[in-house]
């Protein structure tokens, strides 16, 4: 579905629906506008239910302010909405609400430093800050647009006590930026509890820019059984692991390997949630059919398809807790309970420019006892013999990381002693 054709009614239901559904909002917080091609503004209403949100409740209203269309008021946030739209001529839409992570940096004063990851700093840019104001006030529509009106590259305005702000050229690109955001602020907050972040300098930043892959073009093939049989798993457990946040909308990759030579993989930048079979794209002997753009992770899970055989699925994700020893200095210690080391075995740590630069040397410090992998400042790798190995393996990781930050305020965890481990081994062999 191209989300651009919708119209702004729908749009905005639909979008509020999934900021709802994924706890970024509450009932009554919240607001989401879009400005049409004529110049006016549609806006959730006041005091309606965000969970139940329809359509038909949208009001319409002029930039003067004069409501237009809807059988209900404006936000009352209306204001600022409009502030930031006659400041910005280049906003088409706007979402502002209070998702607990921002709120946590608003309430203290602070915005998350999209540093921590190359993906977060090129969604979202710098985050700016704008003072308190009376919700509802000329002041404070004043202070939000003139945050926005003094850097045109600005998405993001944190507001002092009250949450975040996001602008941008459509709806869509707006959610991903909002939703990329909160994902930034819980990864900080989680990697604060068990270490030092770490953030990206200017240099990696730029280095990370120059490795988006192009590959060769090759004319599309009629896909065999086995791929579509692939084509629906991926889409099913990519979808899966969008509702459970391992991935966010446009970041994560999952692949299945079809036969020696060729993989089906996740594309860039298409919106994991609604990924469709035919978003899918085969790489065939390191090319792909033209017009298709795989995720920009296809080069890492070539070598380890080249290197591994028996490996017939990787994923790369984003699970908060996991994420969070990937943006720190704390190592994660799998021997936690049986399950997870089984799992698991020992989790390195790969540093960043070795993930952008040597695919190759990655590839081969993975295998069937080394299935799993923290990426510095990327996230989690994770390799299976099948779709659903790898995706089982993904699960037990982030529920290790999350017990491992869970347990900091009881003190220390005691890890399982070597001797429990190599009864472990020899129980079970490899899992």
């Amino acid at each position: 579905m191209d989300f651009d054709l919708l119209h702004p009614r729908d749009q905005i239901e639909l979008t509020m629906a999934r900021i709802y559904g994924r706890e970024m909002t509450t009932t009554s917080g919240g607001n989401i506008s879009v400005r049409d091609d004529d110049g006016h503004v549609w806006i959730s209403p006041a005091r309606v239910d965000k969970g139940n949100l329809r359509r038909s409740d949208i009001a319409k209203v002029a930039l003067s302010g004069e409501q237009l269309e809807g059988p209900h008021p404006p936000s009352s946030e209306c204001p600022f909405h409009l502030s930031i739209y006659r400041a910005r001529p280049d906003i088409k839409a706007i979402i502002h609400a209070h998702p607990s992570a921002l709120v946590s940096f608003s309430i203290c004063g602070q915005v998350p430093d999209t540093r921590v990851f190359p993906e977060a700093r090129k969604v979202c840019g710098e985050v700016a800050f704008a003072p308190y104001a009376l919700p509802g006030s000329q002041q404070l529509g004043e202070n939000i647009a003139a945050r926005f009106a003094a850097c045109t590259d600005t998405r993001c305005v944190m507001l002092e006590n009250h949450g975040v702000v996001v602008g941008g050229s459509g709806l869509a690109d707006v959610f991903k930026c909002f939703e990329t955001l909160e994902f930034t602020a819980k990864t900080i907050l989680q990697a604060k509890r068990i270490g030092s972040l770490k953030i990206l300098n200017a240099a990696d930043m730029a280095m990370s820019e120059a490795h988006l892959p192009e590959l060769p073009a090759c004319a599309p093939r009629n896909p065999c059984s086995r791929e579509r049989e692939l084509r629906k798993e991926i889409c099913d457990f990519i979808h899966r692991a969008y509702t459970h946040g391992l991935v966010t909308s446009t970041w994560g990759s999952l692949s299945a390997r079809i036969d020696d030579h060729a993989f089906v993989i996740t594309p860039y930048r298409v919106d994991r949630a609604s990924l469709e079979l035919e978003d899918l794209v085969v790489v065939r002997k390191n090319q792909c059919p033209a017009g298709t753009r795989p995720s920009r992770a296809v080069h890492l899970h070539a070598a380890i398809y080249a290197a591994h055989p028996e490996m017939n699925a990787v994923i790369n994700a984003l699970p908060v807790s996991a994420t969070a020893f990937s943006v720190s200095d704390a190592a994660l210690d799998t021997r936690t309970i049986p399950e997870s080391y089984l799992f698991l075995k020992d989790v390195p740590k790969l540093a960043f420019k070795q993930v952008l630069n040597q695919p190759t040397h990655i590839a081969a410090l993975m295998g069937p006892d080394n299935p799993v992998a923290l990426l510095e400042h990327n996230g989690a790798l994770v390799a299976g013999k099948t779709v659903l190995d790898a995706f089982d393996r993904l699960e037990v990781l982030e529920a290790t990381a999350e017990a491992i930050i869970q347990s900091n305020p009881l003190g220390a965890i005691t890890p399982m002693p070597d001797a429990i481990i190599d009864e472990l081994q020899k129980a079970f062999g490899r899992v």
